[in-house]
């Protein structure tokens, strides 16, 4: 980098080892309820990325600027450090996967050092260690034995490529691909262990109404993949198989049913694809459940509609889903967009029997039918065609034909399914099971935890299965000859608790201290991509209830604030080694410094948005640090003696201003907004001290601020300039500076000070004005002020006859017309000014920014000192303008 930048590797490595000498980021476990800030935990894959970078800037901005305004802070770090990807680059380098991630742990954890993330390490956690998965295993053992673990044989996701079951949300798209290697994923039937998060549905889901912390777009993502639907199961007898249930949620439309469908994987298709060529050829074949349109197959029954008794056509189609309510439906083309498009492909009539119900309806008279040839009206109504049934509301018929329909029960049905945590791989934590002709599963004793790994077995398949000597055993419970389970646990496992262990990382006799996690918890802000909606933060969620129901904590939620942070991009697209388009973030830190890289991505956007990396906008960074440090230096260097006079008044207003603002917006996790008022003040600073000598305490004052405002966010040179300002300290534990404003107030005052700049460059643009001799600006009279007033408050059709009604303004003549009548065309878009006082003192403190731009002595006037022919200009928020040339 070129020499005329400020020295960033010197002053880093100096501020980062201070800050370890004085532990300065330890958490002690004595506090009392410290502030918990956290970002996911990565999986340690080589090296960090610009998105761990951004997720750890904004987590570690927040826990520093929490620690400056004085609170204990937790904020750690560790490894989610079993997983698939580790174990392939074991054997592709014919290691083991153990050196690998500890190989990659080493070089992350420098990396992140030199970003300056202030973690305390000493509550570091591994997963992939005993001292840490045997936890899981213990956990697992509770679950078992509140019952909410089950071993059965399930259909399951299987990535042929990986080797191993996926749970459902880690198969992604409509092609069903594989979250890790997008590998179409295929459906095995294995002995699966589970853990019984449906028990936990309803919880779950109306829980998710009190996050009142959690971005709407993540509440509702879990919302709907939890799905729970209110409805009926009734049964609809299919000729030669009897009685088949169906759920639906829209019983009232029963008079509508014109077919019955039945899922590919439905025993009566299965049955009837041994002898039915079209059923077998469909299934085996045609059927598509992710495809655009549906299909299906007619079987040549017919089911009888418990209702009315009507025979109607059974088809097999491949919009029916066997995991999804009963796997069998009443489809009622009329009224379901899917059943719609079915029956038009297929022939089938289509039936309305719900109608809108008309605005004056009167409860009784059946209003008409809707037009249902072209789409489904799949509101609720009025039923109509529906025999006794009609003229009734939706509500209504729904509670009385369950009522009356002898196998109709009330029913609920979820898709959310139980978590399937089998895994046929080595890198996880073994499931602490023996296996015993005699006896079945048998948990491992307490005593025996944990069941350790074996030594890696390079082979395809799961290594475990060939590690014969680990998997001989002896039953616990009988002494028999057994053997040991082979399967893993899903990694999701180890990071839905990982947060607890936090709280006392050295515990050895449980897998958190409660009554410290009783104090500490919940996580107060967390930090990670949104990819995790529905497996890593469901999950969470379902550990914490099943934790608070059974070992004792306090609450029932893991995170109280969450924030889903936005990508990196380059030129609009995700950074990815495959696109060749990745940013290294050490490469950054070489050349410019991690205060650069940390201040530009902070400030680029708002946390929970996109943005595009720019290398332009880097060096702009860096070289707003080295003005800064220039100025800090010339300030300390000479030492000026300026007048407390209206400039100062004016940057000191500016200060207060600045302070009130970023803070807030810090409180808010808006950095982008706090930085940006952090960099208007330096802007500020650096054009008062080019105008004139500054008022030394003021210009003072000033740094320090903006030195302390961007102490979370470019922390090392901070700590070097709170140094050069005779800091005491670090500023990564001073007090954060405080001031109390009226921010309407500062809003108007600045919106005046920018607006008539920039009318002065309209006119001097305009009128060709090359060298101003003077400028005057002209404060409106108070009248002008006192019928905008009237004019925002009022309800009046004729604002003008209002405003005439006041004396003092009808006096004005033709001018108080004119400006009712501007008034008038803007009532909708009218803002309150600052009162004529507060105006002309505020633009006389800024008149020094006006003479700096356009070198012209600026005069601020009254309205009593100026003439009617310029006062007809100005107006509240927008005063006259005057210049010579």
């Amino acid at each position: 980098m070129s020499d005329e930048g400020y020295d960033h590797a010197t002053v880093e490595r100096r501020w980062q080892e201070a800050w370890d000498d004085a532990d300065v980021y330890r958490t002690p476990d004595d506090v009392d309820d410290p502030t918990y800030v956290l970002g996911m935990y990565p999986y340690p894959s080589g090296k960090l990325h610009m998105g761990h970078v951004r997720n750890y800037t904004i987590t570690d901005a927040y826990a520093r600027y929490r620690r400056m305004q004085g609170d204990d802070v937790l904020h750690p770090m560790g490894w989610d450090a079993f997983g698939l990807p580790a174990e392939n680059a074991a054997k592709e380098r014919d290691t083991n996967p153990r050196d690998w991630t500890f190989d990659c742990i080493e070089t992350m954890t420098d990396q992140m050092e030199s970003m300056g993330f202030g973690y305390d390490w000493e509550r570091e956690i591994t997963t992939c260690t005993p001292e840490y998965y045997q936890w899981n295993q213990w956990l697992f053992a509770r679950f078992h034995e509140e019952g909410l673990v089950e071993r059965r044989d399930a259909e399951v996701n299987w990535c042929p490529e990986c080797e191993t079951v996926l749970a459902d949300e880690q198969v992604e798209g409509e092609a069903e691909l594989c979250w890790r290697c997008d590998t179409p994923v295929e459906q095995r039937e294995l002995e699966q262990w589970f853990l019984k998060i449906t028990e936990y549905a309803d919880e779950l889901l109306e829980a998710i109404d009190d996050l009142e912390g959690w971005p709407n777009s993540v509440r509702q993502m879990q919302r709907n993949w939890i799905g729970r639907q209110y409805g009926a199961e009734l049964d609809f007898n299919i000729e030669g198989y009897g009685p088949v249930e169906a759920f639906t949620t829209r019983v009232d439309t029963i008079y509508g049913a014109t077919f019955f469908a039945l899922a590919p994987d439905h025993p009566i298709s299965e049955e009837l694809a041994k002898e039915d060529d079209d059923v077998r050829h469909f299934i085996e074949h045609e059927a598509d459940p992710e495809g655009d349109e549906p299909n299906g197959v007619e079987t040549g029954l017919t089911a009888t509609n418990p209702v009315t008794g009507d025979e109607i056509p059974v088809y097999v189609a491949d919009f029916v889903l066997s995991d999804v309510g009963t796997g069998a439906l009443m489809a009622v083309p009329g009224h379901d967009e899917r059943d719609h498009a079915f029956a038009e492909k297929m022939g089938i009539e289509i039936k309305p029997v719900i109608a809108p119900e008309p605005d004056d309806w009167d409860g009784e008279t059946v209003p008409d039918a809707p037009d249902v040839s072209e789409d489904a009206f799949t509101d609720d109504g009025v039923l109509i065609n529906s025999g006794e049934y009609s003229g009734l509301d939706s509500e209504t018929a729904r509670e009385r034909l369950t009522e009356d329909i002898e196998s109709a029960e009330e029913a609920t049905q979820y898709q959310l399914r139980d978590w399937g945590i089998s895994r046929q791989r080595y890198w996880g934590t073994p499931i602490p099971v023996i296996h015993c002709d005699d006896c079945g599963p048998v948990m491992v004793p307490e005593e025996d935890l944990p069941v350790e790994l074996p030594e890696f077995i390079n082979t395809t398949g799961n290594p475990l299965d060939a590690a014969e000597e680990w998997k001989q055993t002896t039953c616990p419970d009988c002494g028999s000859p057994a053997t040991r389970e082979t399967d893993t646990m899903d990694t999701f496992v180890d990071s839905s608790w990982y947060f607890l262990r936090y709280v006392s990382p050295g515990s050895e006799d449980a897998p958190f201290d409660l009554e410290r996690a009783n104090d500490w918890m919940p996580v107060d802000q967390y930090v990670g991509g949104i990819e995790h909606a529905v497996m890593h933060l469901l999950y969470s969620r379902f550990f914490t209830k099943v934790l608070a129901d059974h070992e004792g904590l306090e609450h029932r939620e893991p995170f109280t604030n969450l924030l889903a942070q936005g990508m990196v991009q380059l030129e609009g697209e995700k950074m990815s080694k495959s696109k060749g388009n990745v940013v290294s973030p050490q490469r950054i830190v070489e050349d410019y410094g991690a205060d650069t890289a940390r201040l530009f991505m902070m400030q680029a956007a708002q946390p929970e948005r996109d943005f595009d990396w720019s290398e332009e906008g880097v060096q702009s960074t860096y070289a707003f640090l080295t003005r800064l440090q220039g100025m800090v230096e010339d300030y300390v260097a000479d030492q000026p003696d300026g007048d407390d006079d209206a400039i100062a008044s004016y940057v000191d207003a500016e200060i207060d201003a600045t302070i009130a603002i970023a803070s807030d917006e810090y409180d808010d996790l808006t950095f982008n907004k706090a930085l940006r008022e952090t960099q208007d003040l330096t802007r500020t600073l650096r054009q008062y001290a080019d105008y004139t000598e500054p008022h030394a305490e003021t210009y003072e004052r000033g740094l320090s601020a903006v030195v302390r405002l961007l102490a979370p966010v470019a922390p090392h040179l901070a700590e070097a300039l709170y140094d050069d300002l005779g800091g005491d300290g670090f500023v990564a534990e001073a007090d954060w500076p405080t001031a109390k404003i009226d921010r309407d107030r500062v809003a108007k005052r600045r919106r005046l000070v920018e607006n008539t700049r920039e009318d002065i460059r309209d006119i001097v643009e305009v009128a060709g004005i090359e060298d101003p001799q003077a400028i005057d600006v002209v404060i409106a009279p108070d009248w002008k002020y006192d019928a905008l007033e009237i004019a925002i408050e009022s309800d009046a059709d004729n604002l003008i006859g209002e405003l005439m009604g006041e004396s003092h303004i009808r006096e004005q003549g033709d001018a108080a017309a004119d400006y009712g009548q501007d008034l008038q065309a803007e009532r909708e878009a009218l803002t309150m000014s600052l009162a004529p006082g507060a105006e002309y003192d505020a633009l006389e403190a800024a008149a020094w920014l006006i003479e700096r731009e356009f070198e012209a002595p600026v005069d601020v006037v009254r309205a009593d000192e100026a003439d009617d022919s310029v006062l007809r200009n100005a107006e509240p928020g927008r005063p006259a303008i005057e210049i010579e040339d």
